[in-house]
């Protein structure tokens, strides 16, 4: 354990930096894999239907790696959780290499379950930033990592034609090379967590909390059970904003690129559209973390929620692709919002002793949300059309907002005594 008389500053930097730069690796590995596996499962399967069964597996993989992870990392700390998670990486990558050369759908879905599993951990690497700061700062730290997912949204793709030019050049078939190459940058990013996140962001969170307490002349209360945690108004807020957030952003962006194909829009159109949703997701996350911890976790989720609702609604408004992008910049950007702010909120409600539970159960939430957008996208899609799904999109997003206006009003005296 660190001793009392090290730099708290410096040791956050660190963290903060090696977070960061962990997160970079994984995400432009994971989106790579993305990137290929529909066009993979396709072929392994023989089957086009099941293109799509890969998508969901990683999502399985996520949703049940999630809570028990948060349980682990609360237990053994966050290092060993999200270093487990990158070599879960490296072993689905490359099981997923292996896959594609001996021509095996099953163990191909096996190896992207287990990169699900992975992603389901590293995402919890925004809570380990939050751990490693002061309370006045949690929303910043968490919108830096978030923030590393602009890296692998721009360079994952980027990476995919290299590195299958690279596997063809080392006589492997083409697409074994983003699934080899994932695996280095998963390895990469396990090293990096082993040498430079000390000390563990669970032992400053408990440093924190303990020079919080005046005196010390009391021990910390025992850890709430999940049942309790749930009951808390800010935790309710928290959770609602980041999983209906969730919901709404994948409900509308799934299926945006098919609405757009059926009203003849070309690739250049639809990718510049995609692109203003992906930038809105990630590429300001920087400045809502600012935001959220200057004006508040509550009226960052309501601004969030309101995005959210308008970009639900200007989207449908025109086939025309500057409203288009503009209606799913605006969805990414609430999303962005509601997912930050309510990351922040969860962290201020509860302990240092608590946060792995809760936040491994809200990922584990979040994940399902996501999964039941895109698997209900497609359907609303056939069944009623564009206009109807951003419809239910908007009014979904009223529960986000309406959490933070009646749980989220206290927000600075509970996160005062939480800490």
């Amino acid at each position: 354990m660190p001793s009392n008389s090290f730099d708290h500053v410096a040791a956050t930097r660190r963290i903060i930096g090696a977070l960061f730069v962990t997160q970079s690796l994984a995400s432009a590995a994971i989106i790579a894999n993305i990137a290929v596996n529909a066009i993979a499962g396709a072929r392994l399967s023989g089957n086009e239907a099941l293109a799509g069964l890969p998508a969901t597996l990683m999502l399985a993989g996520a949703a049940l790696s999630a809570y028990p992870a948060g349980r682990a990392m609360q237990r053994f700390g966050r290092r060993p959780g999200l270093m487990i998670g990158m070599l879960l990486g490296v072993a689905g990558m490359a099981i997923d290499g292996v896959a594609v050369l001996s021509h095996s759908f099953l163990l191909f879905l096996g190896g992207l379950f287990l990169v699900g599993m992975a992603r389901g951990i590293i995402d919890q690497s925004r809570y380990a930033a939050a751990d490693a700061v002061l309370p006045d700062r949690r929303a910043g730290a968490i919108s830096t990592v978030v923030f590393a997912g602009t890296i692998g949204a721009v360079g994952g793709p980027l990476l995919v034609g290299p590195l299958g030019q690279f596997a063809l050049a080392s006589g492997l078939p083409e697409l074994t090379g983003p699934m080899f190459g994932g695996a280095v940058l998963f390895a990469i990013a396990a090293l990096v967590l082993f040498v430079f996140l000390r000390p563990d962001p669970r032992w400053l969170a408990l440093r924190v909390a303990a020079q919080a307490r005046p005196a010390l002349t009391a021990p910390a209360a025992p850890a709430r059970s999940l049942r309790v945690i749930v009951r808390l108004p800010l935790v309710r807020a928290g959770l609602i904003s980041m999983v209906l957030g969730q919901v709404v952003m994948v409900l509308v962006m799934s299926v945006t690129s098919l609405h757009m194909s059926h009203h003849a829009h070309g690739l250049d159109s639809i990718s510049l559209v995609i692109g203003a949703h992906t930038f809105g997701m990630f590429g300001l996350s920087m400045f809502t973390g600012r935001i959220a911890d200057r004006l508040g976790r509550s009226l960052t989720i309501i601004i969030g929620a309101l995005m959210l609702i308008a970009g639900a609604l200007i989207a449908p408004a025109s086939l025309l692709t500057p409203w288009l992008a503009l209606g799913l910049f605006l969805v990414g950007l609430g999303w962005n919002f509601c997912y930050i702010a309510g990351s922040s909120l969860l962290a201020d409600a509860i302990t240092p002793a608590e946060r792995g539970a809760v936040q491994g159960a809200s990922d584990l939430l979040v994940n399902l949300g996501s999964a039941a957008g895109s698997l209900s996208s497609g359907f609303v899609l056939a069944g009623f059309g564009y206009l109807i799904l951003c419809l239910i999109g908007a009014l979904l997003s009223l529960a986000p907002l309406s959490a933070a206006l009646w749980w989220g009003q206290p927000a600075r005296q509970a996160a005062a005594v939480a800490d």
